[in-house]
């Protein structure tokens, strides 16, 4: 069966929620009464969603007076960013099958108590060690919070046009959460001091805490079966050896046996998971959810957006504080604009637009106006004004941004049967870390790389003045802004190339017993 677009383009039916999405078979005419909670359910996941994303960046701009404070060295002070990200990215496929056994909002409560507990220790560090332990328990608990939220987003919204809403809303706060932690980040560390970069995400989980056991429904999917115990070590193993890898890639560089041994053991552990998920009775990761092609291309298209996204968060800052001079709070209220673009582009555009055009035109038009934007931030420099350049720019990459992440959150969860809803949303959870990981190494390297080769061509004398300084740094961060559009130009085109159906009709529904 298919359908034809106003401009004749043949679309296919909507997929089956029983075996993922499928161009031959029609969604069965049954679906399960709407939630009437339902929208107060989105506030709460919306919180929780919040709290995780803008977890990742908000301790950044408060990393300097941490490290003084606590006496840390200039080598330990980025396993407070590395231990976060190493148990988040390296658990999320766990703590997402984990919620499909026990319960996904049984999980999603116990995963809001434990980043809040995580949290609180980690405002009241006395050293560097209590630190760096308190952010790993918060990526843990972020592994089993954040599958856990978009399983129960894709299971509590069916009918299109309410789905394409509430995705929407979790789109802008996945994409925006990065910047709004800058802006928090930047007004605690001014006006406060660095421990209410952790402390602020206590009343956040605990407003989240008591709306979840009133609001949330979790549809019921599989609650028997077994935990893959060696697909989860080998899964798990083999992010975490990948993440590590990427995060000493920076400080060492990619050559040293540092970088290079766990990025190969990740590389073989993982192909040794994917061997052992097509043999396992009950894998962890039933390999039928990527490799439909939709869903691939998808996740496709997530990866590489975010791999050329994250750089202009880490270069428009240190070009913001540095070569600019601006203070804390004004370099994170620089990137309102950003947050603003991607609300609208979200929630506005796509949201209105998803129910009645392929989500591949949204990805792709979404992905074309972000490498418009890193066009513009490449022509940067040292003496550019903001209203200018950076901010239609950062305008252009946060409608880029909105549009593109909405429709991908939507399909790639779209006809998962609900036993598999919590491993599906870790799976697109686990390539949008990996891919903030690989983008902050390798455009950083690039950028690193860049600026290395200008002040060797343009510095005659044993030392460089700030001037040159500055114009070699902006000069790094232009090169990567040029990586970066080209990178983004590709997920356009893999986005209009694989995902060649519109949203189903009914997503997220319950699987048959």
């Amino acid at each position: 069966m298919s359908k034809k677009r106003p401009g004749g383009e043949s679309l296919p039916s909507a997929p089956s929620t029983a075996t993922g999405p499928s161009p031959d078979h029609e969604v069965p005419a049954a679906t399960p009464a709407p939630d009437p909670k339902r929208w107060w359910a989105l506030a709460v996941i919306a919180l929780a969603q919040l709290m995780v994303i803008l977890d990742g960046t908000v301790v950044n701009i408060a990393l300097p007076s941490a490290q003084r404070a606590l006496g840390m060295s200039d080598a330990d002070r980025q396993w407070v960013i590395t231990a976060y990200t190493l148990a988040f990215g390296g658990l999320l496929l766990l703590g997402g099958r984990i919620a499909d056994l026990v319960g996904r909002k049984r999980t999603f409560v116990i995963g809001l108590a434990g980043f809040a507990a995580a949290s609180a220790l980690g405002g009241a560090a006395a050293g560097p060690g209590m630190l760096f332990a308190a952010r790993a328990l918060q990526g843990a608990f972020a592994a089993v919070l954040a599958p856990s939220a978009l399983s129960l987003l894709a299971t509590t919204f069916t009918d299109p046009k309410e789905r394409a809403r509430a995705f929407g809303v979790y789109g802008a706060l996945a994409g925006g959460g990065s910047a709004v932690g800058l802006i928090v980040g930047g007004l605690l560390t001014e006006y406060l001091n660095w421990r209410w970069s952790l402390y602020v995400n206590v009343p956040i989980a605990l407003a989240a805490l008591l709306g979840a056991p009133a609001f949330l429904r979790d549809r019921s999917g599989r609650r028997s079966g077994h935990l893959d115990v060696p697909g989860a070590l080998l899964g798990c193993g083999g992010l975490v050896a990948l993440v590590y890898g990427f995060s000493e890639a920076e400080p060492r560089g990619w050559s040293s046996p540092s970088v290079l041994t766990p990025l190969v053991a990740g590389v073989v552990l993982l192909a040794a998971f994917v061997w052992w998920q097509s043999r396992a009775a009950s894998p962890l990761l039933p390999l039928r959810i990527v490799r439909d092609r939709v869903r691939a291309g998808s996740l496709a298209t997530m990866g590489l957006a975010t791999i050329g996204m994250f750089g202009v968060f880490l270069f428009l800052t240190y070009y913001l504080q540095v070569v600019l001079g601006y203070p804390p709070v004004r370099t994170g209220l620089a990137f309102v604009p950003i947050s603003a673009g991607i609300v609208i582009g979200a929630t506005q555009i796509a949201a209105r637009l998803l129910p009645r055009t392929a989500p591949r035109t949204l990805m792709s038009s979404g992905m074309v106006l972000a490498a418009a934007g890193m066009v513009l931030l490449s022509s940067l420099t040292v003496h550019t004004q903001y209203v200018t350049h950076v901010l239609p720019a950062l305008l252009l990459l946060g409608l880029g941004m909105g549009l593109t992440f909405m429709p991908v959150y939507a399909t790639a969860t779209a006809g998962v049967p609900a036993q598999d809803a919590g491993v599906a949303s870790a799976v697109l959870n686990t390539v949008q870390q990996m891919g903030a990981s690989l983008g902050t190494v390798l455009l950083n390297t690039i950028a690193t790389s860049a600026t290395g080769r200008y002040l060797h061509s343009h510095v005659r004398g044993p030392d460089a003045d700030g001037a040159t300084l500055d114009q070699g740094m902006v000069h790094g961060f232009s090169v990567a802004y040029r990586c970066s559009a080209g990178v983004l130009l590709l997920a356009a085109l893999v986005a209009g190339l694989t995902v060649w159906h519109r949203t189903p009709k009914h997503a997220g529904h319950d699987a048959p017993a």
